[in-house]
C-alpha cells in the first residue's frame, strides 16, 4: 500500500503548476515548459481545442435556428440579459458559481481553456513610467517595486510572439513596441485626429494598438496562425489565428515541448502549504464532473486564475501559518481591489464623406491616450482616462414597392450617414473598503466559500466621467459632429472585464503581497501574475501588460529553480 502511495503522489508530482489557462496562465506556461520545466495547467472548464473547438466560427446568420437570438426558456438559466446564440458556448450558467453583490458588482468569466484569451477586446497599449509611477507621485495606494525599464525588454517579448500592429507615435506616455504594420483609421477618424492636431497640444488621435496579425512573420506562421481577414467574428473564436488567444499561440508552443500536461475540468480548491517546509507544495483541486478532491505537487505555483479568481484561492489557501489565506500576513489580501471606470459614452452624427465608405472592416479603433494630469495635476480628480474612438457607415433598406423592385432593394441595401462614438476608460484610485472576501457560511457545489464582492465608485470617478463628457462634447463640436450625446451611463464596477488588485505588488511586506518578481513575500514559491498583482490599473488596457509581467516572473522563477533556490 505505501509503494502506491508513493507512486500515485509521484504520478501527480511536477516541476511547475499554473493555475488557469486563459492570457496570463498561457504565458506562464510557455515560458516553463520551453525552459524545461515538467507543468501542469489547470483549468476549471472544459477542453476548447483550438480552430476544431469553434462551433459558430464561419456561420452565417441564417444558420443559427434563432437568428442569433437565445430564447427566453434557455436566457433564465444563465441569470443574464445579454446573450447571443453566435457565443453561448462561453457563457456559464448561473448556479456554476453564484456570489454575492455586497454592493452591485458585474463579473464576466471565462470557464473553458484559453478562458477570457478567447474573449478579449484585443487592444495592447504599453505602460510607461507615468503610470507606474503615478502611486507615489500623487500620494495614493502604494508605490510599485519596477519601472518601465524592468518591463520593457518583456513587453518586446510578448509583442514579437503575439503579433501586434500598431504605428510608432513617438508618444512618452505610450511607449512604442514591436510593432506590425498598423490598421488604417477610417475617413472620419482621421478627420477627428486632423482636428484635434489642430486644436491641442496635449492630445492624440491614434490607432489603437491591438494583437493582430497584419502580416505574418516566420514565430506566427510557426504557430500556425494567419493574417487577420477583417471579419470581425473575432469572439467565436478565429480560426485563422488572426489574432491573439492561448489557444492558437501559447498552450499549443508549450504543448509542442512535450512538458506541458494539460488538466481541464479542474476547479482549484487551494494551495497546499507545508508547515514544515515553509513553502507552498501544491494545490487542491475538485474535479468537475466527479466532484474528487485530488492533490497535485510541485516545487513552482503560478496563480493565473483571473483577478476575482486568484483572490478565492488564496483566500482560501488557509493553514496554521496562515489562518487568513495564503501570504496575509499583513491582513491586505482582497483589499484594494479595481478596475477600470467606463462609464462615460458619447455618440454623434457626421455629415459629409458621402463619397467614401470602408473595405473590410476594423478589429481595432482609434485611441487618444490620457491626456489629463500627464506631466502635472491639472484637474480636480486624481489620475486620467483614455478614449476609444469608432466611426462607421452604416446601411439602411428601402422597402416600400412589390415584387422584383422590392426584392432588389431588400438585396442591396444603401449606405446611410457616418456615425461616431467614443468611450472613456479611466484609471480608478484603489482603496481599501473596496475588497473582496469569502462567505463563512455560503459555499458553491464544489464545496467552495462564496465569494462577497463590496466594490463601488468613489467622487474621484464621478468627477472623471464629468469631464469626460466634457472634453468629448468640446472636441466632437470642434470636429463639425452633430447631435452629440454625452453621457453617463452608471454601469457597474466590473463592467469593464477589467478587474484588478487585491494581491497587489510592493516593495514592503507589511503594505503588499508579492514582491518585484510577483513572489508571495511570505511564500517564495508562489507567484501571482494576472490582474490580480496590479497595484494600481493605468488607463491602458492592462492584458499586455499581464502578459508582459508573467513572461518576466516565470523567467525569473526557471531562475531561482535551477538554483535550488525554491
Amino acid at each position: 500500500m505505501a509503494n502506491l502511495n508513493i507512486n500515485a503522489k509521484k504520478k501527480n508530482t511536477f516541476d511547475a503548476i499554473v493555475i488557469g489557462s486563459g492570457i496570463s496562465g498561457g504565458w506562464a506556461a510557455k515560458e516553463l515548459c520551453e525552459n524545461g520545466l515538467k507543468t501542469l495547467v489547470l483549468e476549471r472548464g472544459r477542453e476548447v481545442k483550438h480552430i476544431e473547438d469553434y462551433p459558430t466560427a464561419t456561420k452565417h446568420p441564417w444558420e443559427f435556428e434563432h437568428r442569433g437570438q437565445v430564447p427566453l426558456a434557455v436566457r433564465e438559466a444563465y441569470g443574464r440579459s445579454f446573450l447571443r446564440e453566435e457565443t453561448l458556448h462561453w457563457a456559464i450558467k448561473a448556479d456554476e458559481q453564484p456570489f454575492v453583490q455586497e454592493k452591485p458588482f458585474t463579473w464576466t468569466r471565462g470557464y473553458h481553456v484559453g478562458g477570457k484569451s478567447l474573449l478579449w477586446a484585443r487592444q495592447t497599449q504599453r505602460w510607461s513610467d507615468f503610470d507606474f509611477e503615478g502611486p507615489a507621485r500623487d500620494g495614493y495606494a502604494i508605490d510599485w517595486p519596477i519601472r518601465y525599464a524592468d518591463i520593457a525588454p518583456w513587453y518586446s517579448h510578448v509583442e514579437k510572439f503575439a503579433g501586434i500592429s500598431g504605428n510608432k507615435d513617438g508618444l512618452p506616455h505610450l511607449p512604442d513596441g514591436e510593432f506590425l504594420p498598423p490598421i488604417e483609421l477610417n475617413c472620419v477618424e482621421q478627420h477627428l485626429q486632423g482636428v484635434l492636431a489642430k486644436n491641442y497640444t496635449d492630445r492624440q488621435l491614434i490607432q489603437g494598438r491591438c494583437a493582430h496579425i497584419t502580416s505574418p512573420q516566420p514565430i506566427h506562421l510557426q504557430q500556425g496562425r494567419g493574417k487577420c481577414q477583417h471579419r470581425n467574428l473575432c469572439n467565436r473564436g478565429c480560426p485563422f489565428g488572426g489574432y491573439f488567444s492561448a489557444n492558437a499561440s501559447t498552450l499549443p508552443w508549450a504543448a509542442k515541448t512535450g512538458k506541458m500536461t494539460l488538466r481541464p475540468d479542474s476547479v482549484v480548491h487551494s494551495i497546499i502549504y507545508d508547515e514544515k517546509k515553509g513553502k507552498a507544495s501544491g494545490v487542491r483541486i475538485v474535479d468537475a464532473h466527479t466532484k474528487e478532491m485530488i492533490e497535485y505537487y510541485a516545487k513552482v505555483i503560478f496563480v493565473n486564475a483571473g483577478a476575482v479568481n486568484s483572490n478565492m484561492i488564496l483566500l482560501n489557501s488557509i493553514s496554521e501559518r496562515f489562518p487568513t489565506g495564503l501570504g496575509n500576513d499583513n491582513g491586505l489580501l482582497g483589499k484594494y481591489f479595481t478596475c477600470h471606470n467606463y462609464r462615460g459614452k458619447a455618440n454623434a452624427q457626421v455629415e459629409g464623406f458621402l463619397d467614401k465608405t470602408t473595405s473590410g472592416k476594423n478589429p481595432s479603433n482609434g485611441y487618444i491616450p490620457r491626456f489629463r494630469n500627464v506631466l502635472k495635476q491639472d484637474t480636480d480628480f486624481l489620475r486620467g482616462y483614455s478614449i476609444g474612438i469608432g466611426a462607421g457607415r452604416g446601411t439602411f433598406t428601402n422597402r416600400d414597392g412589390i415584387g422584383e423592385d422590392l426584392k432588389n432593394q431588400l438585396i442591396h441595401p444603401q449606405l446611410g450617414n457616418w456615425n461616431v462614438s467614443a468611450w472613456m476608460q479611466g484609471e480608478c484610485v484603489p482603496i481599501e473598503s473596496n475588497h473582496l472576501r469569502l462567505h463563512t457560511e455560503l459555499k458553491d457545489k464544489y464545496g467552495i466559500p462564496q465569494l462577497i464582492t463590496s466594490v463601488a465608485w468613489t467622487e474621484n470617478d464621478d468627477k472623471m466621467v464629468k469631464d469626460f463628457q466634457e472634453q468629448v462634447e468640446e472636441m466632437f463640436s470642434r470636429a463639425g459632429f452633430k447631435n452629440i450625446n454625452a453621457n453617463d451611463t452608471k454601469s457597474n464596477p466590473g463592467s469593464d472585464i477589467h478587474e484588478m488588485g487585491g494581491v497587489r505588488m510592493g516593495k514592503d511586506p507589511k503594505t503588499s503581497i508579492l514582491n518585484k518578481w510577483n513572489q508571495v513575500h511570505a511564500c517564495n514559491n508562489v507567484f501571482v501574475s494576472d490582474g490580480a498583482c496590479m497595484t494600481s490599473t493605468g488607463t491602458q488596457n492592462p492584458s499586455l501588460t499581464y502578459m508582459a509581467i508573467t513572461a518576466r516572473a516565470a523567467n525569473y522563477a526557471v531562475s531561482e529553480f535551477k538554483k535550488r533556490n525554491l
